[in-house]
């Protein structure tokens, strides 16, 4: 028994194979055999994924032996895997996978086995992602005189990606550009209309590529006189207001102590209050009082121990005074 595998190009191969296929596409792993005379035994195929940790058994997934054919994989990792020939004992055991996933990932082995005669081959199979269809933009504006960077990523994609930018209008990309293979950046230092036109981005890995594109301008630059002209008045703006805020706070502050010391002030020379006027009745009962007191003052004159002669009366020059 002798094993082999077709490359590209139609030619047959023996040993060990390496295969970079992207994430959802078919595959086949080649496995074809030529048996001698000799081998008079019966047929027995086996394929298995190799177990990288070489204290483990490896797992087999399918296999055919009695004419007959045996799946031993699990149900996620045996979907859409089978022989690609119909009847594997006819020199191709080969193997098919219909839709490749991240879990298909691994090293596969072919083993075919005819008494006496046996053989076997290892296929590493590499599940890539392609990449995803990339933004480009520019970095920096599309002013003249200006450096502008033109930029182009892709959000998806097994590493490694590579871009590569061309220029699809107004001649070759500039011999002063920079460009970067891993970053996806193009940069032209000193902008001119010269550099204007539509410029696209190719990103690539091993198993797929995309692309986008952009109309790169050129821009006249601003007037700086002017922006500067502007900023220095609107500095000057800014402050005019701040001062006059300043003031304002000063000036109802003064205001409002000035309002408290005229208020104190007015509390102190205010006259005393006068007193209640006397009413009309209080002033005719004091009147009575002060009548009723004259009167038993007049009835009753104080007593005195001095004595009085009586005086007589003369008919020519009548009292005696």
């Amino acid at each position: 028994i002798s094993l082999s595998y077709t490359n590209l190009i139609g030619e047959n191969y023996c040993g060990p194979q390496t295969i970079q296929m992207a994430q959802g596409d078919p595959v086949t792993l080649d496995c074809t055999y030529t048996s001698s005379q000799a081998d008079i035994g019966e047929l027995d195929i086996e394929w298995s994924v190799v177990s990288p940790d070489t204290t483990k058994k490896d797992q087999m997934i399918i296999s055919y032996t009695g004419g007959r054919k045996y799946t031993h994989g699990d149900s996620d990792l045996m979907k859409g895997v089978d022989f690609t020939a119909t009847d594997p004992s006819q020199g191709d055991a080969s193997l098919s996978i219909a839709s490749l996933t991240a879990s298909h990932a691994g090293t596969y082995q072919c083993k075919v086995k005819k008494a006496p005669g046996v053989d076997s081959r290892k296929i590493s199979l590499i599940v890539m992602v392609r990449p995803s269809v990339p933004k480009c933009w520019v970095d920096g504006g599309e002013a003249v005189g200006e450096p502008a960077s033109l930029r182009c990523r892709s959000d998806e994609g097994t590493a490694p990606l590579l871009y590569s930018w061309r220029r699809e209008s107004g001649g070759p990309i500039p011999p002063d550009a920079i460009q970067n293979t891993v970053t996806g950046e193009l940069l032209i230092s000193n902008h001119s209309v010269s550099h204007s036109g539509v410029y696209s981005c190719e990103v690539s890995n091993a198993v797929g590529k995309e692309s986008c594109r952009l109309n790169l301008q050129a821009l006249k630059p601003p007037n700086r006189a002017g922006v500067i002209t502007g900023t220095v008045v609107g500095c000057l703006l800014l402050i005019m207001i701040v001062l006059i805020i300043i003031w304002l706070l000063i000036f109802k502050c003064n205001w409002n102590q000035h309002d408290k010391e005229f208020s104190n002030e007015i509390r102190e020379d205010a006259p005393a209050p006068e007193s209640r006027p006397t009413s009309r009745i209080s002033s005719f009962r004091s009147g009575v009082a002060y009548s009723q007191v004259g009167q038993t003052q007049n009835e009753h004159p104080p007593s005195t121990n001095t004595s009085y002669s009586t005086a007589k009366y003369d008919s020519r020059f009548g009292y005696a005074v």
